[in-house]
């Protein structure tokens, strides 16, 4: 913006339109109010930031300060302060429109994905794009990640009911699986939002494995293998619960000015290998999470493909039972097909003189069938 001219004038409100490109899409209307509010008392502090539009109806486009612009109409002003900026390129002038809102708490962080998104459409790199705004390539990164949410989750996000780690944990998943991760953690399934994330990890785990149907089952010595590693720690974990916890409540228990006569010089010896052991324990809480959470989306991928088992079994059922009648109509027809010809004395007409062969209606009554066993004597 080098070549640009900036001056400060006043300018009519309805000389002003907002900037249909403007990267905020959401304003609270409780902070409009209040702002509305301050600018009935105290008119307009800080001018609105605009540019000049050749050939438009309307001669000025908002870059900066629509909140405060929509205030001012709300307040009844009809002219503000103004900052006008000429010669900005329209890359330019959404560079400063982006930097008027990034900062804001109340820009949504799906709005501030949509703004770098649009940057990297017109050829910034994320690096680029960080170094402008102030943040890191990371934050950029990560806010972009975010882009693949579905609409329904992406909304979550920005009502606040889903944090943005989490949200960008979720964007990692299939549409499907983003439902699942999002709609269990909003529903509180899980203790804390870690749970949530190794949730979310596990589902794409699932997603980039084979299904759990199509799986081999594990040889006999996997088997037994499974079997030995699963008693080693179930007699590890006794013993910590029979030694380390009792004697770690001991201890806890005790005033910190007895230990220190208690212990003496072994006081640096206990707090060197309990440091230890709260490191350890740490860790492994934290793998045991992660665990946890492979644990949950294993079941949860095998809930699903039961589901789809049963679907499967129940349209097969369906689709049999509507091709029995055809069945049985080819069955009769292939056994009256197979059958001997009647003999000649069985397909003479009946005599006339004999009423009772019609019917009340007057139609032929129908002839009895012959047996099996005549009809093969008469053929023989």
């Amino acid at each position: 913006m080098a070549d640009s001219k900036v001056e400060f004038i006043n300018i009519k409100v309805s000389e002003i339109v907002p900037n249909p490109e403007q990267p905020r899409k959401f304003f609270s209307e409780e902070a409009q109010e209040e702002l509305t509010n301050s600018i009935k008392e105290n008119g307009l502090l800080q001018p609105v930031v605009v540019r000049p539009v050749e050939g438009a109806k309307v001669p000025y486009m908002l870059i900066a300060g629509e909140r405060r612009w929509r205030s001012c109409q709300a307040a009844g002003l009809e002219v503000i302060p103004a900052k006008v900026v000429e010669g900005a390129t329209e890359e330019e002038a959404y560079v400063l429109s982006i930097a008027e809102n990034v900062n804001r708490a109340d820009m949504t962080i799906m709005e501030e994905a949509g703004a770098y998104a649009d940057l990297k459409a017109a050829g910034w790199t994320p690096a680029k794009i960080a170094k402008q705004f102030g943040k890191t390539e990371t934050h950029i990164t990560w806010r972009l990640g975010l882009l693949t949410l579905r609409p329904e989750v992406a909304e979550m996000v920005d009502q606040g009911q889903i944090k943005n780690n989490l949200a960008w944990h979720i964007a990692q998943l299939n549409p499907a699986n983003q439902m699942v991760a999002a709609m269990r953690y909003v529903r509180g399934d899980f203790d804390s939002e870690a749970e949530a994330q190794h949730f979310a990890n596990g589902l794409k785990m699932m997603e980039q494995q084979t299904s759990l149907t199509n799986e081999k089952a594990p040889t006999a010595e996997e088997q037994e293998k499974q079997k030995k590693a699963k008693a080693k720690a179930k007699d590890g974990l006794g013993k910590a619960e029979e030694v380390l916890i009792p004697l770690l409540e001991e201890l806890a228990e005790k005033k910190p000015e007895d230990l220190a006569v208690i212990l003496g010089d072994d006081l640096a010896r206990h707090l060197r290998v309990v440091g230890r052991l709260y490191a350890k324990v740490q860790m492994v809480r934290n793998l045991l999470s992660k665990a946890q959470g492979v644990q949950r989306a294993m079941a949860e991928e095998f809930n699903k493909a039961a589901v789809e088992v049963q679907q499967e079994a129940a349209a097969a059922k369906k689709t049999a039972a509507g091709a029995k009648p055809e069945a049985k109509a080819e069955k009769s027809e292939a056994k009256t097909a197979g059958k001997p010809q009647s003999t000649a004395k069985k397909a003479a007409p009946k005599p006339a003189t004999k009423p009772e062969a019609r019917t009340a209606t007057g139609t032929r009554a129908p002839a009895r069938r012959t047996p099996a066993k005549k009809a093969e004597a008469a053929v023989k």
